[in-house]
């Protein structure tokens, strides 16, 4: 597997529009590969994503039900919320970032450079800093906070705008990306949902989404 990170013509507005401008030139990565550990839900789970001189550049659309999003606020556990992923490891530095949005726009996001799991949570990794978390520009079409529970179908999507001027701190001077490779995955989950469920575009071994590798090229058009 391979997915092609584009280079936008232009910046793409924050705005959530799957179709518009930019977006619509970009690849469409499809988060269809489910765990068997997951209820009967399988949302329908759609990325894409764009990069340029300053930032990546995410959107994501999802078609899903019970849909539920309680935890607020900068390094939250979104995960046990609807939530989507994006994990991915630059070609310099030995760490990969996890970045994961509830529907409602709030995330979470570490430097892991060994991802074991020990008691204090990975063997070698940094939460992102609240000052170079402030930096990713986040857009999403549901409220902050969803609950009770949707149950009825729901189609939702969150945009992101991730500056590199947020990675460098922990991996040092990115520099041009085009022709370059990095390694990545993206996800959905919604572990504390009525019907929990694991998705990802390239296939993880094992009920863990912190595996580099299961990770797949990531290349830069």
């Amino acid at each position: 597997m391979e997915y092609e990170i584009r280079r936008a013509a232009t910046v793409p507005a924050l705005n959530g529009d799957w179709q518009a401008g930019p977006w619509a030139a970009a690849a469409t990565a499809d988060i269809a590969t489910f765990r068997p550990e997951s209820s009967a839900h399988r949302p329908r789970v759609q990325a894409r994503f764009l990069y340029d001189d300053v930032a990546l550049h995410g959107i994501y659309r999802v078609e899903d039900r019970y849909v539920r999003c309680v935890h607020q606020g900068f390094q939250e556990s979104v995960c046990r919320d609807s939530c989507v992923e994006f994990f991915f490891q630059p070609d310099i530095g030995p760490g990969y970032f996890n970045f994961e949005f509830n529907c409602g726009g709030s995330f979470l996001c570490m430097y892991i450079r060994d991802c074991r799991r020990v008691a204090e949570g990975f063997a070698d990794y940094v939460m992102v800093r609240a000052e170079d978390g402030r930096k990713v520009q986040v857009w999403h079409s549901l409220p902050a906070r969803v609950e009770p529970e949707l149950e009825a179908p729901t189609t939702w999507t969150l945009q992101f705008r991730i500056p590199y001027a947020t990675l460098e701190p922990y991996t040092g001077a990115l520099g041009a990306l085009r022709g370059r490779t990095w390694r990545g995955n993206f996800y959905k989950c919604g572990d504390q949902t009525s019907h929990p469920h694991w998705a990802s575009w390239a296939p993880v071994d094992e009920l863990n989404f912190h595996l580099p590798r299961c990770f797949a090229p990531l290349r830069f058009a």
